[in-house]
């Protein structure tokens, strides 16, 4: 693998000015924060909407599962998307398309209906991420991207744990469907702002889309997707499909669809450009980007809200607000962390991160039917902090060592192992817990939630481990350099 150049710093005649970048950043961030504040906002009505629709809990699962699918396929498409339209063509689609999808989920009469607007919010929400993280990429000198880059901290981090709070709020004072009616008005604000502020020059080319490519994302990504969260939700209930069956059928696809990428990659006609692998910087950052994230969706919002409603007998709203304090933290974290990298590199700032996270989830393994709810909180914190630490100087590393035109790309790659980590690692921890319960008739008992934390402990070390392949960067200054030299030295 290289490690060539990171991009250099924008020249003056593609760069707006100081604040109009601001400006069109923060929409950006406005937007991305209502949009995934969506993802999980419904997921603590989906007992209540079984009764109000008649359906299934299975059935009824697929408002989440049919939301991060969607959001599988359509994400390592933005990488084409974003070279062959402008950013103002890309924010505008992707609102419409989320207001549109919360207008239908408002109004719906039944399931059938709720089920296509959240497939058409995350058609929506899926493009979001990736333009903002190309954008600050882009619109941002390389000596101020890690403070910028914070920002997409708070999105990725709090507004994830905000969901379940004011949807829990909001379903106990009024009902399911103000979940989006409240939505509704702040996203339709963001179209309107965005549509006559961003104004943003760049380049685009015609690339062709390759529609096999297309399928092969689809079937391999959402295959991959489906099958983890299949395993994820039963550890052996009864599904549709055997789990392994969607998994194999979805390996087999990526690989297929690598391999094409490759070859079109050759005349810059892939959907999904593949060489920021080649990039070494990216490839570490990646690795413990994967880690991070299967230890965030997987340890800590889906093993602890298990172990504190199971264990501890707490009520969903109280397991929900005892997340919290760590959101905050995770997000708080965002900016400052940011202007440390600015400063310092990633290396100072991930491998503490790493060290935290590593002792917070062996804390965890500790934790039984006698301990205090001020512990669970205080270890998340420090699991948080961790993550906090760890987080934006490990997006910032990563897209940072790439050449200009593989941002997108980048971005999309980065996006898309997000989503399939956060199922990978709730597959693993959820299937661990089930087995190793005492109980094995009804749901994960202390034992086996203690087990799953120690699979989640030896994830934290490999974690640590990796952390210390991330590179010192040569001058610690803030200060870019006149060639645009990589940080990795």
């Amino acid at each position: 693998m290289t490690d060539t150049a990171s991009a250099p710093t924008a020249a003056p005649d593609r760069s707006p000015a100081a604040p109009r970048a601001t400006l069109l950043i923060g929409v950006l961030v406005a937007s991305a924060f209502v949009m995934i504040l969506n993802e999980t906002i419904l997921s603590v009505a989906l007992r209540d909407l079984t009764v109000e629709l008649g359906v299934s809990t299975t059935t009824v699962q697929w408002l989440t599962s049919g939301f991060l699918l969607t959001m599988a396929v359509v994400i390592p498409t933005t990488g084409f998307l974003l070279e062959r339209f402008t950013p103002r063509q890309i924010f505008l689609a992707s609102l419409a398309l989320f207001s549109l999808g919360t207008l239908l989920s408002g109004l719906a009469p039944g399931f059938g209906t709720l089920l296509v607007g959240r497939v058409v919010q995350a058609c929506g929400t899926a493009v979001m991420l990736p333009l903002l993280m190309t954008s600050v990429m882009r619109l941002v000198p390389p000596q101020r991207r890690g403070a910028t880059m914070g920002t997409i901290t708070i999105v990725i981090a709090v507004a994830p744990a905000l969901g379940p709070t004011i949807g829990g709020a909001v379903l106990s004072s009024l009902g399911w469907r103000w979940m989006f009616w409240i939505v509704l008005p702040l996203a339709v604000t963001a179209l309107v702002i965005g549509a006559i502020w961003l104004r943003l020059d760049s380049h685009t080319r015609s690339v062709p889309l390759d529609l096999l490519s297309v399928l092969l994302s689809a079937v391999g990504f959402g295959g991959v997707l489906y099958g983890l969260s299949a395993l994820g939700k039963s550890g052996g209930g009864e599904q549709p499909l055997p789990p392994w069956l969607p998994l194999v059928v979805g390996i087999v696809a990526l690989a297929i669809f690598v391999v094409r990428q490759t070859r079109l990659q050759r005349h810059d006609r892939a959907l999904l450009d593949l060489r920021p692998f080649t990039h070494r910087s990216f490839v570490v950052a990646l690795i413990l980007t994967v880690l991070l994230f299967m230890c965030l969706l997987g340890a800590a919002s889906i093993l602890l809200p298990l172990y504190m409603q199971t264990v501890l007998h707490t009520s969903t709203f109280v397991s929900g607000l005892a997340l919290l304090p760590g959101g905050l933290v995770l997000g708080l974290l965002g900016r400052p962390v940011g202007a440390l990298f600015d400063r310092f590199g990633a290396r100072p700032l991930v491998i503490p991160g790493a060290l935290a996270m590593a002792v917070s989830l062996w804390l965890f393994t500790a934790l039984g039917p006698g301990s205090s709810l001020a512990a669970v909180i205080g270890i998340h914190v420090l699991l948080m902090a961790g993550l906090g630490l760890m987080m934006t100087p490990l997006m910032t590393e990563a897209l940072g060592g790439l050449p200009d035109h593989l941002y997108s790309h980048g971005s999309a790659i980065l996006t898309t192992l997000q989503q399939v980590a956060g199922a990978f690692g709730t597959a693993v921890f959820v299937t661990v817990a089930a087995l190793g319960s005492v109980d094995h008739s009804g749901g994960p008992d202390a034992a086996g939630l203690r087990t799953a934390f120690v699979v989640a402990g030896c994830i934290g070390v490999l974690a640590l481990i990796a952390a210390l392949f991330i590179r010192t960067r040569p001058d610690p200054t803030p200060v870019a350099t006149p060639t645009g030299e990589d940080r990795d030295g």
